[in-house]
């Protein structure tokens, strides 16, 4: 497969691009493969999922052992006990378990190749972007939602080298804004917010992470 070279822009504070990063091959030359994100997505959402619904059989529901009526005469069908899963109240036939195993298996290189896929196409549709630096001064929703405002970026998810405190703190309170460093990127999030801003020293992460996939 021949390797596309694309350009991803470089913003300022202000939300312009003021210059063109090179994009690394290895992450963004590949070609968009739906039915491997489409697998990866369905691994990913599926491994989130706790096992925490229950139901009772009939030996767990509260019930009486009394044989509800005699077995012949009556001309109603035969009934032995009020648990049967034929009556209102009574056990399930095949109970759902709280231990039940949601989980799909997707390997190590599906995974890599599917999140390269993804960032591909993210670059191609204009929906990633570079900066050098993103950074708060203080621990407060107002100082990022003003900054992130006067870049016009509404719905985003940033993936910046590591997450100090004031950053963690301050991103909390944004309900479409997600900060995670390159380790935490998953291939959800990064379908799901409208844009995807990388500080350089990330993308040099994701490269070392992803670029062998």
């Amino acid at each position: 497969m021949e390797l596309k070279v694309l350009n991803l822009k470089v913003l300022n504070d202000k939300g312009e691009a003021t210059a063109t990063l090179p994009a690394p091959q290895a992450l963004f030359g590949r070609d968009y493969n739906e039915a491997l994100v489409h697998q990866v997505v369905v691994a990913y959402q599926a491994n989130a999922r706790l096992g925490t619904r229950a139901q009772k059989d009939r030996s767990e529901v509260r019930h009486s052992t009394r044989k509800p009526w005699r077995q012949k005469g009556t001309g109603r069908a035969r009934a032995g006990m009020t648990s049967s899963p034929l009556w209102r109240g009574g056990g399930k036939v095949f109970p759902n378990s709280p231990d039940e195993n949601f989980s799909h298996k997707v390997n190590r290189k599906m995974f890599r190749a599917a999140a390269c896929s993804i960032l591909s196409q993210l670059a191609r549709d204009d929906r990633i972007a570079v900066v050098d630096n993103l950074s708060v001064e203080a621990p407060r929703t107002k100082l990022l939602a003003d900054k992130l405002k006067a870049m016009g970026l509404q719905s985003v998810l940033i993936i910046t080298e590591s997450v100090d405190q004031n950053l963690d703190l301050a991103s909390r309170n944004l309900k479409n804004v997600m900060v995670v460093e390159p380790r935490y990127a998953d291939p959800v999030s990064m379908i799901y917010f409208d844009k995807v801003v990388v500080t350089r020293p990330a993308i040099a992460k994701l490269e070392q992470m992803w670029g062998q996939a």
